[in-house]
């Protein structure tokens, strides 16, 4: 910006030594406040473009999609009833739609500093990327669901997916950009935004409507990985969200997957996370105590 100001007051003040000597200080003075004005208009502008292009590719796209009330208060519901696994933290979530903007962002403790700050651009890298590597219900191939704790073992090194999780970078001024009183409000810096990036730990669902529509995607974290995979779920639930086609999971879902596994699963394991809180048999026990579907 500087630069840019400095070139057009040079140009403007050559032009300006052709004047007669007493008109020189009045004409250098408003030529060069004239346009280091139209320099700082220019500058601004091209600064604000991108972000005000994609402003637009937002309308309205977040209709179906919870509000940042209805998350915060399901959140809320699934963290305070306690049983899953973990450490017992407050969480951030995020909720993305199928373009990737983010629709809202929220906390469940008392003030945003409540819980782990760095969990919230996570928590919006797990949305995304559930959503970026899900697909909808009648394409051809796997018309399914992919969770965030299904590519852990993928992108490995050696694995079929290894540097998966660098191809979609975060976009840092999305990110931090803003008042930081505002994160996890309403109007948090993040929403309208294409944060990006790419999460291969658990914690990141993908969201599909009652009627089996794929809308968007879901990120939690604040605790283990895998106690953020249990509480996304029953935070999917709990939305009526989560009537997904299929899976990878050996019950035809988007559930974490222990090792060992055979076949197909083994392609798509996650670590598990005991000693801290036992989850192993939480989360293998999802698919029973809150089963995929719409509810009624």
């Amino acid at each position: 910006m500087a630069s840019i100001c400095f070139l057009l007051g040079k140009c403007r003040i050559v032009v300006a030594t052709n004047h007669k000597e007493n008109d020189w200080n009045m004409k250098i003075k408003l030529l060069w406040q004239n346009h280091i004005g139209l320099a700082a208009c220019l500058a601004v502008s091209l600064a604000w473009a991108p972000r005000a292009l994609a402003a637009t590719d937002s309308s309205s796209s977040c209709a179906n999609l919870p509000t940042h009330t209805q998350l915060r208060t399901t959140l809320q519901a699934v963290v305070t009833l306690g049983g899953n696994g973990g450490l017992g933290n407050d969480m951030w979530g995020t909720v993305v739609n199928r373009d990737g903007v983010v629709c809202a962002v929220v906390f469940t403790g008392v003030d945003r500093g409540s819980q782990w700050l760095g969990s919230r651009v996570i928590s919006a890298q797990k949305a995304n990327t559930a959503n970026a590597f899900s697909r909808p219900r009648g394409v051809i191939g796997f018309a399914g669901a992919l969770s965030t704790a299904n590519l852990f073992a993928a992108v490995q090194p050696g694995g079929s997916l290894f540097g998966l999780q660098h191809s979609n970078p975060v976009d840092a001024e999305a990110a931090y950009q803003g008042n930081a009183a505002n994160f996890g409000q309403p109007n948090d810096p993040l929403v309208g935004e294409k944060v990006g990036g790419v999460n291969v730990f658990g914690g990141g669902l993908a969201l599909y409507n009652p009627a089996g529509d794929f809308i968007g995607g879901l990120g939690v974290s604040g605790d283990t990985s895998c106690s953020d995979h249990i509480i996304a779920w029953k935070l999917r639930h709990g939305l009526n969200l989560d009537n997904i086609p299929a899976g990878v999971s050996s019950t035809g879902d988007d559930n974490i997957i222990f090792p060992p596994a055979a076949g197909l699963q083994a392609a798509f394991t996650h670590p598990d996370c005991a000693p801290v809180g036992s989850p192993k048999t939480i989360a293998e026990g999802l698919p029973k105590t809150h089963p995929i579907g719409p509810n009624p």
